[in-house]
């Protein structure tokens, strides 16, 4: 298989990375109903909160941050997906709030099951 067949399928799909992720890896969904409920403001503050940008992880590598397309939540927009768990209906503030929580080891992102909900904890 020619290898940029194998590069469009890894880098079009969010839950494949062509290079190691933070231990909590945030992904900020861009597409129509989020960016039109606020994810660009959201996601700036996160970078501006973490001093990262889109694909960057922080030194002491706890988080990675991106800006992804369709986490399939456009019912709670704008959305975030913590590794497997996601965070619906954020605010800016609500979004900042989840990462410090994650930082105080008040949340700890698991799989698809059991994910949390809300802009606040």
């Amino acid at each position: 298989m020619p290898y940029i067949r194998v590069l469009e399928i890894a880098t079009f799909y969010t839950m494949f990375n062509l290079q190691p992720v933070g231990r909590h890896h945030l992904q900020v969904c861009m597409t129509l109903s989020c960016s039109l409920m606020g994810a660009d403001r959201l996601y700036a503050h996160l970078s501006r909160k973490l001093g990262i940008g889109h694909g960057e992880t922080t030194a002491d590598g706890r988080f990675t941050l991106r800006k992804v397309e369709c986490l399939a939540a456009c019912g709670g927009a704008p959305a975030m997906q913590v590794n497997y768990e996601f965070h619906e209906h954020l605010t800016p503030d609500g979004a900042a709030d989840i990462v410090e929580a994650y930082k105080r080891g008040e949340l700890t992102a698991r799989g698809v099951s059991g994910g949390k909900a809300g802009g606040g904890i």
